[in-house]
């Protein structure tokens, strides 16, 4: 079964709290619960992270990196236009990493400093986007 990291960077635990009218009034743990809803009907084990460290996100990919994960699923949130530790990351580890965001960073304005080194990315489908990052995952992992 193939294996996905799904992190869920800064500021993710305000989701359904501030700027619903951008993200929309789902809590991360009702993202979170759709997701594995996606990853249960393609058939993918999923695991989720989020934290509001940068560090720790890093930290959380080199982890993933020395286990038996596939690929991963990240929703920088806080961290799009980061220059910090976590680009690095993505750039070392053995297994591609997909960029999702809910909303289109672009049309407020953001920059993705994490699309460059990402495998692919899908942005402004809501967390639906998720669904097709991670059909994105099973077909290139196939």
């Amino acid at each position: 079964m193939t294996k996905v990291l799904v992190i869920q960077g800064a500021g993710m635990n305000m989701r359904g709290k501030a700027q619903v009218e951008i993200f929309g009034p789902s809590t991360l743990d009702q993202i979170n619960d759709q997701i594995r809803g996606y990853a249960k009907d393609l058939g993918i084990d999923v695991q989720m992270f989020h934290s509001n460290i940068e560090g720790e996100v890093a930290n959380a990919l080199y982890d993933a990196h020395d286990g038996d994960v596939d690929a991963a699923v990240i929703n920088p949130a806080g961290y799009t236009g980061t220059t910090g530790p976590l680009r690095t990351a993505i750039t070392q580890v053995r297994f591609p990493v997909f960029e999702v965001h809910v909303s289109n960073p672009a049309s407020r304005g953001g920059v993705s400093t994490i699309q460059p080194v990402c495998k692919g990315s899908v942005w402004g489908f809501g967390v639906y986007g998720y669904y097709l990052a991670l059909e994105g995952v099973k077909s290139l992992a196939g």
